[in-house]
């Protein structure tokens, strides 16, 4: 978990200077690319696998508050892995780096979320009665709880205003608007940062926390390039929305 704290730092760093390119940053210079749908899928779906696996050969698995955090857990990346990809629109690509990236850190952090839930966390509670029913009463679950499915609905409707931006058969762009939109230029992003927050604070683990920064370190820094893409595209009416219109921190950043 060290080496990820420390590779989150770097990759913070690095992608202030360099744009990943996927999505609106899609560039021919990471090589070559697959379709956009199939690349999102790829990525997305080991870590859902990872997770089943650890929770599948768990003797704990169907003690609830496991069985609850596998759910909560693999809800999440069903969405992101088998749904989200294929109700995107368009045909744009994905560079295979990119997509080769991602699974090589799904795979690191489905292991150590994996490990820590139904391997670790079971010889923990035996001394701290960490994760057994009376859980559900801690502030830590019902804090993180809410806060976890905020920032999933969040992230689901931002993802749906992108997806509507355009009628069938329009090509122009359009800066989004609307929900979190409002306030945020990566109201997606700030969805996911809020859910994996949650599952860090419902889980109080140190494989949650290092999850969240490590989203963080990804997605921020993302957000600075977005906003800047958005307002040279889109200069006369990002004027405009400029003073309450922030990265991906509504009101702060």
């Amino acid at each position: 978990m060290f080496v990820m704290v420390v590779l989150g730092v770097v990759v913070f760093v690095a992608l202030y200077f360099v744009d990943a390119g996927y999505g609106k940053m899609v560039s021919e210079k990471w090589g070559p690319a697959i379709n956009n749908k199939i690349g999102w899928a790829l990525m997305e779906c080991p870590v859902f696998l990872v997770m089943f696996y650890f929770w599948y050969h768990s003797s704990v698995k169907y003690e609830l508050p496991y069985f609850i955090f596998f759910l909560l857990f693999e809800l999440h990346y069903f969405h992101r892995s088998f749904i989200c990809p294929f109700l995107m629109r368009g045909n744009s690509k994905m560079p295979i780096t990119i997509m080769a990236l991602s699974v090589a850190f799904n795979l690191v952090n489905g292991y150590i979320q994996g490990r820590w839930l139904f391997e670790l966390a079971p010889t923990v509670a035996e001394y701290r009665s960490l994760y057994t029913i009376d859980w559900f009463k801690s502030w830590q679950f019902i804090a993180g709880i809410v806060i976890f499915f905020t920032g999933m609905l969040i992230n689901w409707h931002s993802d749906y205003i992108i997806r509507h931006l355009r009628e069938p058969g329009d090509t122009k762009h359009y800066l989004p608007k609307g929900g979190f939109y409002n306030f945020v230029t990566s109201a997606n992003y700030f969805g996911e940062i809020v859910e994996w927050a949650g599952w860090a604070l419902l889980t109080w683990s140190w494989a949650g926390f290092v999850f969240v920064w490590f989203t963080m370190a990804n997605l921020v820094p993302r957000a600075n390039s977005i906003y800047h893409k958005y307002e040279e595209e889109f200069a006369p009416e990002f004027q405009q929305r400029r003073p309450k219109l922030k990265r991906v921190f509504p009101f702060i950043y």
